[in-house]
């Protein structure tokens, strides 16, 4: 929490994963984010083209003004309150057309297994509040442990098709965030 409060600019993730983000990305990279925030304006700062996913409406337009406050054009920002429409907009998208997507929306589970076509080869998949959701050894609240297994059936899957990918589980002791590098098939 201190680190939010004196770093108001930067996203609501690790600050190791933020830092292993701005190393990362690249001004050409295209992304897409389920779940907007202080990390819409942080992203669209960075790289070339953002998509980003909202289902909240009054966040929504609480992210939106911020977006033309600071004059962010390369944000295409939608609003989608059905939760299916909200997971499902990403088969829109040609497949592996994007070089990284973030999660940290509703769904979660829905998102991360809609994501792994629409990622490039070496493209980055990353997870806020991991530990919710997946088994861990994290210490951070609410952490589930693997004699728990993974939160849902999606979950179950996710962890399948990503087992032979490069994995970085980040934590600050209070939350958990993870990135996967898409590996070959």
């Amino acid at each position: 929490m201190a680190y939010e409060r004196t770093h108001p600019n930067s996203p609501w993730l690790t600050q190791t994963m933020i830092k292993v983000l701005a190393s990362w990305l690249r001004p050409e990279d295209s992304g897409l984010e389920w779940g907007s925030g202080r990390s819409t304006l942080w992203l669209a700062l960075r790289i070339n083209r953002l998509i980003s996913i909202e289902h909240n409406k009054s966040w929504y337009r609480r992210i939106e003004s911020k977006l033309k406050e600071k004059g962010l054009g390369n944000v295409d920002y939608r609003l989608y309150e059905n939760p299916s429409e909200y997971i499902s907009f990403s088969e829109q998208l040609p497949h592996e057309s994007l070089d990284f997507v973030l999660i940290d929306g509703i769904a979660r589970d829905k998102c991360a297994l809609a994501a792994i076509p629409i990622l490039k080869l070496g493209g980055i998949l990353v997870i806020d509040n991991c530990n919710w959701y997946l088994p861990s050894k994290s210490y951070s609240p609410g952490s589930r442990r693997d004699f728990e297994g993974a939160a849902s059936e999606e979950w179950d899957t996710f962890l399948h098709k990503v087992c032979t990918w490069r994995r970085i589980w980040t934590t600050s002791g209070v939350t958990d965030t993870a990135l996967w590098v898409k590996g070959a098939k």
